[in-house]
């Protein structure tokens, strides 16, 4: 829902009817949607333990606010600034046709050349935001757009949500000076009390896109048959050009333009250079631009509204609104999932806390409940979910400065040169865990999760060590513990591996070329946009995390080099109580091969190429890559479907080249 909906419930209150916590569209190019896995829990009753980090978000919608001066800080996420549109209904575009499919082909051919090699992804970043530039000065003013300001039309969405169902009692619109526009308390509310609703009925859904004017040409494009979040796009460009449409009261309330790296200038993503975020920048808009060029052909011979003014401006529009709103939900029978916008939800701003909404299958409407007591006249946060500030720069067009759950990536794998490798490969395979794969540095204390302490541990294991993992006595038992700090392998192994990741950290601060001083002293010191700050302040955070994690370390490694110069005992368990063991790391008390891998995953996105035909693959749309503006996945996903992995919080993305990968 909307910007930052939320993740566990809250405790002691219980759902009427069948409830299910929304599933999260996570936005964003190269992130795929959030599954009903870790993103999407049952909200826990009484007495139900919280999970350790707050439960996934389900959605992250965002507002954007109306033009302000560029601020030089951020508190509660703030939203995307609107700038105020002129009218129009939109026009037949006066550029020759010839001359705008000889740009779009070359466009096309363009992004669909294979990924540069390292060093060389600015460059072709640089040649596809010309041809885009040249394509936008040509289709200047042929977008559809609305009359007045966006809060002109806030009242009408409350009346025309109050009138099909939705609760408006209790909050109204406002303009906040920090997040823009959100959800203020026009009385008391209270923790956990029911606030908000919205029926099925005002969402737009792949559902109603199907039963819409695109409905003919969904069911001939496999994309839009793939790709829920694309035929979204469409949905809502259709509507829009449509003066009598249904959803009309909604779509006048978003935003013109947002925040997110799509509306970047090219000197406000070069601040974002050497930073593991640039990846997916540069991603995001090769994918954009790609499905553009390709969509632009397909809409010339289709009878959609849009024919006559379908510009690279509108699809951005498009995409950045449901990249920034998409949330998954259940269908009407509740046997599968679907993506969905839905309005007045998508006010609220984000800020840490527990997820609060979910679906009510009985009602057939999403809910919310308060994250907090709520004072009159204060404004009503949600949780998005635990995602680091590169997903809400990238995803949401925010930077959340007291961001509990920021984190940076790091990939490592296990050589296959290694003489060790079999042995330390089944090891982990013991463990549910792979011989490479993209972990993460938290921002919090411990800086590693048990996977990754785990992965480090068996990493640095001896021959010995490894043999009585595999064929020792208690063998199985010790599987249970790789995950658990207060259960050392041996003091000579937790210093190997503490040396090993302080040195990895320490390489990865270097990548970097600005200091966190540096970069303070900028922001200070210079007139900045608001993209500007936003993305110094994202690469600045970075090398906090990367500092935080060397300075962690380095204490550690001291630690357990003292208790081996002492001589100190090993801890022991009891057998009887290794399944439910707390582990101080990831404040679990499953064992770790009962648990899902680590906060990484691979990025479950339905490949593209699995879901175009060949004559659309050999035109070039698809150059390998996993996701389209937002990965996002078939609406056909079985509810209930058990996720193997939890969705990329600290991320297996395709992207993830954007990680040093350490072999040993």
């Amino acid at each position: 829902m909307a910007p930052g909906r939320g993740g566990a419930g809250p405790s002691g209150w219980r759902w009427l009817g069948q409830w299910r916590p929304l599933g999260e569209g996570r936005g964003g190019a190269g992130l795929g949607v959030r599954g009903w896995g870790e993103l999407g829990r049952r909200l826990p009753t009484r007495g139900q333990r919280r999970p350790a980090r707050g439960a996934r978000a389900p959605h992250r919608s965002q507002q954007a606010r109306q033009e302000q001066p560029p601020r030089r800080s951020w508190k509660m996420g703030k939203k995307s600034r609107v700038k105020t549109q002129k009218s129009g209904t939109g026009a037949t575009a006066t550029v020759p046709p010839k001359e705008m499919l000889n740009l779009i082909s070359e466009l096309l051919q363009k992004c669909s050349s294979p990924t540069p090699g390292p060093g060389k992804e600015w460059e072709e970043y640089v040649q596809i935001r010309s041809l885009v530039e040249k394509i936008r000065k040509k289709q200047k003013g042929l977008s559809v757009v609305f009359d007045g300001k966006r809060d002109d039309y806030f009242p009408e969405l409350m009346k025309w949500a109050t009138e099909n169902g939705a609760s408006t009692e209790g909050f109204e619109i406002a303009n906040f000076e920090e997040e823009g526009f959100g959800l203020k308390a026009t009385r008391e509310i209270k923790a956990e009390e029911l606030f908000l609703w919205v029926p099925r009925k005002l969402l737009m859904t792949v559902e109603s896109a199907k039963n819409s004017v695109l409905g003919s040409l969904y069911s001939q494009d496999r994309i839009l048959q793939a790709m829920g979040n694309i035929t979204l796009a469409f949905h809502l460009l259709c509507e829009r050009a449509n003066p009598n449409s249904f959803w009309l009261p909604y779509i006048q309330t978003l935003p013109s333009e947002y925040d997110t790296p799509l509306y970047f200038e090219e000197d406000e993503v070069q601040y974002l250079q050497s930073t593991q975020a640039i990846h997916d920048v540069f991603s995001q808009y090769k994918n954009t631009a790609r499905q553009y060029a390709y969509f632009y052909r397909v809409i010339q011979t289709s009878k959609l509204p849009l024919k006559d003014s379908f510009t690279y401006d509108d699809y951005r529009w498009a995409v950045s609104s449901v990249m920034t709103r998409q949330n998954q939900i259940p269908t009407e029978d509740g046997s599968r999932v679907t993506l969905a916008l839905i309005p007045l939800w998508d006010m609220c701003n984000h800020t840490n806390g527990l997820i609060t909404t979910g679906y009510n299958l009985e009602d057939d409407r999403c809910e919310c409940v308060a994250l907090q007591d709520f004072k009159a006249g204060e404004q009503i946060y949600i949780f998005y979910g635990t995602r680091s500030n590169a997903e809400f720069v990238i995803h949401s067009g925010f930077f959340f400065d007291n961001n509990s759950h920021d984190r940076v990536k790091i990939k490592l794998g296990v050589s296959k040169s290694d003489r060790l490798y079999a042995m330390k490969a089944e090891v982990l395979a013991r463990a549910g865990i792979p011989t490479s794969s993209v972990f993460a540095l938290h921002s919090t204390e411990p800086p590693i999760s048990a996977q990754l302490l785990a992965f480090l541990r068996v990493f640095c294991m001896s021959e010995e060590e490894l043999k009585e993992h595999l064929i020792g006595e208690r063998a199985i038992d010790k599987i249970f513990t790789l995950g658990n700090s207060e259960f050392p392998i041996s003091w000579d192994n937790e210093v190997k591996l503490w040396t090993f990741l302080e040195a990895r950290a320490s390489l990865l601060l270097k990548t970097y070329k600005t200091t966190v001083e540096d970069d303070r002293s900028f922001l200070e010191t210079h007139d900045l946009t608001t993209h500007a700050i936003m993305a110094i302040k994202l690469r600045s955070g970075e090398k906090e995390i990367l500092e935080k994690a060397v300075k962690s370390a380095a204490a550690s490694r001291e630690y357990y080099t003292k208790q081996m110069a002492e001589g100190a005992p090993l801890p022991k368990y009891e057998e009887s109580n290794i399944a439910l063991l707390e582990n101080t790391v990831a404040d679990s008390r499953l064992p770790i091969v009962l648990r899902n891998l680590e906060d990484v995953e691979e990025q479950e996105d339905l490949k593209i190429d699995e879901a175009i035909n060949a004559e659309v693959t050999e035109n070039g749309f698809v150059n390998g890559e996993n996701s389209l503006f937002n990965g996002t996945k078939s609406e056909s996903e079985n509810l209930n479907k058990e996720k193997s992995n939890r969705e990329t919080e600290d991320a297996k993305e395709s992207s993830s080249e954007s990680t040093d990968e350490v072999k040993e």
